[in-house]
């Protein structure tokens, strides 16, 4: 198989570090060098701090063969890495002719006079090839030193973007042979991670050297990676589907899409595959399973309505639910959101009939139905399914998890009906 080409990201800016803005630029460098087959081994973010650039640098030729930087390369005395990165290599900082008539037209087309520190952008390290940076002014600077490539870029999304499009990225794939990287997402629900590990073991295990396996756990589902590296897409592409036959029997009923799917999408694909309709009856969840359901578009064809009956009064008027069951059971009841399930499905005239009503929190529990306690509910032609969650103390969390476990619900539940 071809050698492995490994990358390291270097994101600089005391501004990554203090939160005030979000490093897209890694996330976005990654995907783009997974798709012409470098693989990302390490994401490393520094602030503006002499120290800890060059120990950025010195770890990252230890680790890997390409290594790209986005950021700190102002004219101002914070931005560092364009001086730091003439001390690491041993070399002068000159001026560049054709960088400066770059800058200087980039500020003419601007209308904008061009100032002595602007003229500094255009003095560069005299080991690094100068790359235009034709929608900024701080040029891309690449380097082949120490038996890594190096590339800085800048920080501005929009200008990192243009350099790796037209520059870095055709770069690498003309000094490397690059193999192929190839990746499916299985996504499941209704199984944590460590059950889904203890199910899967034999088969992880057994994994041939070239496919690796991924868990990416997120709140109420967990989604598996499999990775296969080849020469070729075909041979990669195969070794994953390979491996996926000896799984899916394995797993199958917690797999509800493939890919970028989220659930409320495949729950949508399911109904209208059915030619089938769903209405919501959401106390603790607020509309929120709702919002998701309409998020998709052409959700029409399976969302027939729903209702929010947040006081007990309106879970009467409206639902049907009876005032004995209220006040034998209260609000937060098998008994109270089987009637919500029936009485929505029925209001609205659909196949299905999806009910929450729970204590969100943080405050409004008891001894006997604490913060977290939720019952959801699922009524269909041949009666409802019902079931009991015992969520956490933050009511974000338990809103989210509340409508992951609904739209599940209703999945088994389709599935079970039409099986």
């Amino acid at each position: 198989m071809k050698k492995e080409v490994r990358a390291e990201i270097i994101a600089i800016g005391d501004e990554l570090l203090y939160g005030q803005i979000q490093d897209t630029n890694s996330h976005w460098i990654s995907q783009e060098l997974t798709q012409i087959g470098v693989r990302v081994v390490r994401r490393t973010t520094v602030g503006d701090s002499r120290e800890a650039i060059l120990n950025a640098f010195a770890s990252a030729e230890k680790n890997a063969d390409v290594i790209l930087m986005t950021g700190g390369l102002g004219p101002t005395q914070d931005d560092l890495t364009k001086p730091l990165l003439a001390s690491y290599f041993g070399c002068d900082i000159e001026l560049v002719p054709e960088a400066l008539e770059a800058v200087r037209g980039f500020f003419e087309r601007r209308g904008r006079e061009l100032t002595e520190t602007n003229k500094l952008q255009a003095h560069l390290p005299t080991k690094c090839t100068y790359v235009p940076n034709e929608v900024g002014t701080a040029p891309g600077m690449w380097f082949q030193e120490r038996g890594c490539v190096w590339m800085s870029m800048p920080g501005v999304p929009h200008e990192m973007k243009k350099l790796m499009t037209d520059f870095v990225l055709p770069k690498l794939r003309e000094i490397y042979d690059l193999p192929v990287i190839y990746h499916q997402l299985i996504r499941t629900v209704g199984i944590g991670e460590s059950w889904l590990s203890d199910l899967i073991r034999n088969w992880e295990n057994a994994l041939p050297e070239n496919v690796r396996l991924a868990y990416l756990p997120s709140l109420g589902e967990v989604k598996l990676r499999l990775t296969a590296f080849a020469d070729d897409l075909k041979t990669a592409s195969d070794a994953v589907e390979k491996e996926l036959r000896v799984l899916l029997p394995r797993i199958e009923k917690y797999i509800y899409a493939y890919g970028n799917t989220p659930l409320h999408e495949a729950v949508g694909l399911l109904l209208k595959e059915r030619n089938q309709q769903v209405a919501f009856a959401e106390s603790c969840t607020g509309g929120y399973i709702a919002h998701l359901i309409t998020s998709i578009a052409g959700s029409s064809d399976y969302f027939n309505g729903g209702i929010i009956p947040y006081h007990n009064t309106f879970k009467h008027v409206l639902l049907g639910v009876s005032e004995q069951t209220l006040s034998e059971h209260g609000a937060v009841s098998e008994e109270t959101v089987i009637e919500m399930a029936k009485g929505v499905r029925e209001k609205f005239d659909a196949d299905y009939g999806v009910a929450s009503s729970g204590i969100a929190g943080p405050s409004g529990g008891t001894a006997n139905k604490p913060v977290g306690t939720v019952w959801i509910a699922c009524s269909h032609s041949e009666g409802v399914e019902t079931k009991l969650l015992q969520l956490t103390q933050d009511r974000t969390v338990n809103i989210h998890l509340t409508a992951i476990s609904a739209l599940n619900l209703l999945r088994t539940t389709i599935l079970r009906e039409t099986s």
